[in-house]
């Protein structure tokens, strides 16, 4: 069995075999891909192994996914430890893919649920609809601080955003009833106060395993559990680190909402607050309460 490393670039894929040492270097298209894929399935292989990259990696990861070769995506600084701990500085395309490699068949990296076309879609949208909302905010902060006599340029490109953004939410929306099991997660997710369509598409299509892990598993999957700084007679303070930030940010701007209008997470919210929590100690908590429920 081989593990495959590739380092992942804009214009070309550097690809590398542990244990033998092989390497090579192929352009980043759909042409090449697909040969390489037809090469890759007559070798017996454990794991392939790349770095999310922002999207350069997305045409290789769904072609392996289609042609069921075990693909992983994983975090770049965990593979940067990685070589950092086995006392490996430089830094090549070459030696990046070989690092990989070997990381993959070290501390083999667990496989994860590579998103189908509908989700990953729907992971764009929601993308895009998050840098439009972003562009409206700036736009509106800059109608506080600018000359009226620049209003009327800001409202304008305001009233474009706006229609944009529902545009594609309209899109989501159609994209999600497509799937009918999505559809019925969605009318349960929407039935909780708070949870608004925005936060349950982002769930759908950035939280697959939801449903399916345990309520620790999945709080630490979001990155809301809080994790231990202990060391001899010192006991540190407990912060959450890692998981999945874009769900957590949406999670964490619907919890703002549901503590109004959420009976169960205001009452949760002030009794915490109550106790000496700071208020955003007790958000995290009442998302933690959420996502487990």
């Amino acid at each position: 069995m081989i593990n495959i490393g590739v380092d992942v670039g804009k214009a070309n894929l550097d690809i590398a075999l542990h244990p033998s040492g092989q390497s090579f270097t192929i352009p980043n298209s759909t042409t090449h891909i697909r040969a390489l894929v037809k090469i890759l399935k007559g070798y017996a292989i454990e794991r392939i192994v790349v770095e999310a990259t922002g999207r350069y990696e997305h045409p290789l990861v769904q072609a392996c996914s289609q042609a069921g070769l075990p693909i992983i995506v994983v975090n770049p600084i965990s593979v940067r430890r990685y070589a950092q701990a086995i006392g490996v500085l430089a830094k090549t395309d070459r030696i990046d893919a070989q690092i990989i490699a070997k990381y993959a068949a070290t501390l083999k990296p667990e496989f994860k649920p590579i998103p189908d076309k509908t989700s990953q879609k729907i992971k764009d949208l929601l993308a895009r609809r998050s840098q439009l909302m972003e562009m409206s905010t700036m736009e509106k902060n800059r109608l506080q601080i600018l000359p009226k006599s620049l209003h009327n340029s800001i409202n304008s490109l305001l009233k474009a955003l706006q229609t944009q953004i529902k545009t594609i939410t309209k899109q989501i929306e159609q994209e999600v009833a497509k799937v009918d099991h999505w559809q019925s997660k969605t009318d349960i997710l929407t039935s909780v106060p708070g949870v608004g369509k925005v936060l349950t598409f982002t769930l759908l299509s950035e939280l697959p395993e939801l449903g399916n892990l345990n309520r620790r598993e999945i709080a630490a999957l979001v990155g809301v559990a809080p994790i231990n700084r202990d060391s001899g007679k010192l006991t540190g303070k407990r912060r959450i680190r890692g998981g999945r930030h874009r769900v957590r940010t949406v999670m964490f701007m619907a919890m703002m909402s549901a503590i109004q209008c959420n009976t169960v997470f205001k009452q949760f919210y002030e009794h915490l607050k109550a106790q000496g929590k700071l208020p955003k100690v007790a958000l995290i908590a009442c998302m933690r309460k959420m996502i487990v429920m």
